[in-house]
């Protein structure tokens, strides 16, 4: 707990000096009275000299009627062994200004270089204390309102116990439906994910720019989503082996691009049909895509409206996943995983070479049937799709 050095200015170290020696030029006044033998024997000095080793420990004490004498000067003293035993340093002015303030050095926090406490930082708390003087009450009903607010905030971040737990309960049909298609999706493909990451910094941007005139335009939120369905479904049409089905031992290659859109319910995981989905814009995906998402949480789409799909879109990203590995729903052959947007540090080469910066990046994942796709395939389709993305270039699919 003792300093055991200080860095800093020698000067500085220099002028403080003759503070710490001040003791000592006192112990000879108390020490004057033994100082009248010298002229009766030599023999006497060594009696003389022991109260000069004693005189350390009369500091203290020689210290304590200064500090007590007057009644508000406490304060003043106590900082400075206070201060130098947390290891803060400090210079003389400092010092003083903190002794004249009443300032506790140890309980600041330095704004200066390595944390050093500066002469605005001293008067700075010596006007808060001002503040806190005159007006106390109101200072105390924050403090407690926080205090109080603490636990209540702690409290607050767990999640609240399912009724759920411990029970037992019987698979509804649609739970039994599910789960039979997924176990024969499995079975019935050879189902393989391929994941390419894409900077949608330019989306972003667009996005951020036209939300404001599409919603007063469209009457709708403008997401990412409606961005990556309009990229997967022009790459569909240049690579429509992602878009076909199988019927025995012949591949089918619809004439349109029916996006199946996974929606979760409380009843499950449905996918909805937009129907002839490449001849819309982002303005018509997105009313598609909300208007359906809506209604099969309400349970109010029809039979035909959950059939037909080519292809089919998740949105593994809403739930926080970087990237996931979907199982392709029967009979399609292509599901298109979209993972969350994060903001992070990347290599971005340009002109001048390379350097870092801050870009939105996602992971898309695609699940294919390895039957009639190969991994070429997908690539193919995956690139089509991240650079469609990072070029941006929406604004005349807007609709607006």
């Amino acid at each position: 707990g003792a300093v055991v050095a200080v860095v800093g200015d020698a000067s500085a170290q220099q002028a403080e000096a003759p503070k710490d020696e001040a003791p000592k030029a006192e112990a000879p006044q108390a020490e004057a009275p033994s100082e009248q033998p010298k002229a009766e024997a030599p023999a006497e000095q060594p009696k003389a000299e022991a109260p000069k080793a004693e005189a350390p420990a009369e500091q203290p004490k020689a210290e304590a009627p200064k500090a007590e004498a007057p009644a508000e000067q406490p304060k003043a003293v106590q900082p400075q062994p206070t201060a130098e035993a947390a290891g803060v340093y400090v210079t003389p002015l400092v010092r003083k200004l903190a002794a004249e303030n009443g300032v506790d050095l140890a309980s600041l926090a330095g704004t200066g270089v390595g944390g050093r406490i500066r002469k605005q930082d001293v008067l700075a708390a010596a006007e808060a204390a001002k503040a806190a003087a005159v007006a106390p009450a109101p200072e105390q009903a924050p403090a407690a309102a926080a205090a109080s607010a603490a636990p209540a905030a702690a409290a607050s971040t767990r999640l609240p116990v399912s009724e759920l737990r411990g029970t037992t309960e019987k698979m509804t049909r649609l739970r039994k439906i599910i789960a039979s298609r997924m176990v024969e999706s499995l079975q019935t493909m050879a189902q393989l994910t391929t994941v390419v990451e894409v900077d949608v910094t330019k989306v972003a941007a667009l996005r951020a720019r036209m939300k404001g005139p599409f919603e007063q335009k469209a009457g709708l939120k403008l997401t990412y989503l409606p961005f990556f369905a309009k990229a997967a479904i022009e790459a569909l049409q240049a690579y429509p082996k992602l878009n076909a089905r199988i019927e025995d031992d012949t591949i089918v290659y619809p004439e349109s691009e029916n996006l199946s859109i996974a929606v979760d319910t409380p009843r499950g995981l449905l996918t909805p049909v937009i129907k002839n989905a490449g001849d819309l814009s982002i303005a018509d995906l997105s009313r598609a895509i909300n208007d359906l998402a809506a209604r099969t949480r309400d349970n109010k789409v029809s039979p035909d409206e959950l059939s037909g799909g080519t292809f089919t879109l998740t949105n593994t990203g809403s739930a926080g996943a970087l990237f996931d590995t979907p199982i392709v729903p029967l009979p399609t052959v292509g599901i298109l995983g979209v993972g969350t947007i994060v903001k992070r540090p990347v290599v971005v080469s340009g002109p001048e070479g390379d350097s870092i910066a801050i870009r939105s990046m996602v992971y898309l994942a695609i699940s294919y049937d390895h039957r009639i796709v190969d991994g070429a395939d997908a690539g193919r389709y995956l690139t089509a799709v991240r650079k469609r993305l990072e070029e941006g270039a929406f604004e005349a699919d807007l609709g607006i």
